[in-house]
């Protein structure tokens, strides 16, 4: 097999419903077996580029196109399994209810013959590190185990273009290595061409042998290997929101100190159907303090998000409020017993998903959205709304719609709707994903202001090493293969 080539002549597109378009005036071209990182800003049209290699932008109604889009001489959308991609949400890029049906739908499409198939999957799943059964159901699965699933599906259909949007985002550190190393494997035994978008530019300088850098709304600032292209433009690339390699972010915390308990663990252990996913978790959660979450993909750190903010039962032990949180109109201490809207005053949640908790057509009112149910004054709501989309650098996007974002975009707004309220404790899972530089650092001073100032307690969960570094005031960590199995209990431990 070789690798597709990829042409661009003044190729641009603006969704529907946007003034302003995503990508325009675009001039690039890739040679077949080129292995290209994608850089830019979030929100400079990277994920709608890889989406437009794929043939999966949609037809006129979905947007409005322009210049010459082609790989290997066609327009993406006419070809059949030339590209394998790999979406920016891990949820999105899953077909089928079992593992080894997952990754072998792509290959049954490309009427691939049924031996070879099971002969694909197995490799596939291999190279990835996805050590399931075939048929373990896929809705079972962790964020980032579903990120190695779908890296398994497009390594199984052996594309001539492989497209890889965040494909590391979810994983736990060693996790991001063994798939960087599988895609770099697969692309040299198929000689296929890749092209990655990740913010984290270190993770594949190694495996990559060129760097264009999109701008907003344009075409590439820069083009060329990447020594070359750091070098001239690291400065300009860390300000305008690239992760360059060297260039460490800061936030800075306040001095206060941990407050009263407002959640309390006792022996709690979170899982589904009634089957537990890691050993006892005991511990307190306190006002005006950041605890970080991390371990292992598939450890339980969602499963126990969900539980300790109250829309998941415990399978063993107990959550319960203390009086600070409870008081003044709830006296039932158990969050899963209460009522929306007592738990949306006290317990905000950011889901590893953000669509799933979007309820509203406009962005504007997405935020807005837990204020209103709270009956708060009108003034007071769009001082607020105004305020966090500034912050949060989305007022461009006031008006779109919250499904038309990017991934990046889209996890930005998720953290907005749990921020515009302020509830005491604050459930953040992988509050960071998809954020650029810039846009993580404004994250970051944002909730850890709301800690330091007001007095908030936030649970972050997260494989990324630099908001536990900035935000973690105390990390407990789930998992390792003994944990996975029962034999050893997490721990939380002072930073």
């Amino acid at each position: 097999m070789t690798g597709s080539r990829i042409r661009a002549r003044g190729w641009g597109w603006r969704h529907a419903g946007r003034d302003a378009p995503a990508v325009a005036g675009l001039d690039l071209d890739v040679e077949p077996g080129e292995r290209v990182l994608l850089l830019g800003p979030s929100g400079a049209g990277k994920s709608t580029l890889l989406s437009a290699l794929a043939g999966v932008l949609g037809g006129e109604d979905e947007g409005d196109e322009t210049g010459e889009l082609t790989v290997d001489g066609a327009h993406p959308s006419s070809l059949r399994g030339t590209a394998g991609l790999v979406l920016q949400d891990p949820q999105a890029n899953t077909i089928m209810s079992r593992v080894g049906d997952d990754v072998a739908f792509g290959c049954e499409n490309l009427a691939v013959p049924r031996d070879e198939i099971w002969s694909r999957v197995r490799h596939a799943l291999e190279a990835v590190g996805l050590d399931v059964a075939l048929d373990r159901s896929t809705a079972a699965l962790s964020g980032g185990q579903r990120q190695r699933l779908a890296l398994a599906g497009v390594i199984a259909m052996r594309p001539g273009l492989i497209l890889l949007d965040e494909p590391t985002a979810n994983l736990d550190p060693a996790g991001v290595v063994e798939v960087r190393d599988a895609v770099a494997r697969v692309a040299a035994e198929t000689g296929a061409t890749l092209v990655v978008v990740e913010h984290r530019v270190e993770t594949w300088l190694p495996v990559v042998d060129r760097v264009v850098v999109l701008t907003a709304g344009g075409g590439a600032a820069a083009d060329g290997s990447p020594a070359s292209v750091l070098g001239a433009h690291g400065a300009q690339l860390a300000a305008d929101g690239v992760w360059v390699p060297g260039l460490p972010v800061e936030v800075a915390r306040g001095t206060g100190h941990a407050g009263e308990p407002l959640l309390e663990l006792d022996a709690v252990r979170a899982g589904r159907a009634g089957e537990a996913v890691h050993e006892a978790v005991s511990l307190e959660i306190r006002a005006g303090e950041a605890l970080v979450v991390t371990g292992p993909n598939g450890a339980g750190k969602s499963t126990l998000a969900l539980t300790l903010a109250g829309l998941m039962p415990a399978v063993e032990g107990e959550v319960r409020a203390t009086e600070p949180l409870r008081a003044p109109d709830v006296r039932e201490s158990r969050p899963i017993r209460w009522r929306p809207r007592q738990l949306a005053r006290r317990i905000g949640t950011v889901f590893q998903q953000p669509e799933h908790q979007f309820v509203a057509a406009r962005v504007r009112d997405e935020i807005a959205a837990g204020l209103v149910a709270l009956q708060q004054p009108k003034h007071a709501i769009a001082q607020r709304v105004d305020g966090l989309l500034a912050a949060l650098r989305l007022e461009a996007l006031a008006d779109a719609n919250p499904f038309t974002l990017s991934g990046g975009e889209q996890r930005r707004l998720s953290v907005a709707t749990v921020l515009a309220p302020a509830p005491r404790v604050m459930v953040l899972d992988e509050p960071t994903f998809g954020q650029d530089r810039r846009t993580w650092t404004e994250l970051v001073r944002l909730i850890a202001s709301l800690v330091d100032d007001r007095g908030c307690s936030v649970v972050a969960i997260t494989h990324d090493p630099d908001v536990e570094r900035v935000l973690g005031d105390r990390t407990l960590r789930l998992g390792g293969s003994a944990a996975e199995h029962g034999a050893a209990a997490p721990r939380a431990e002072r930073a």
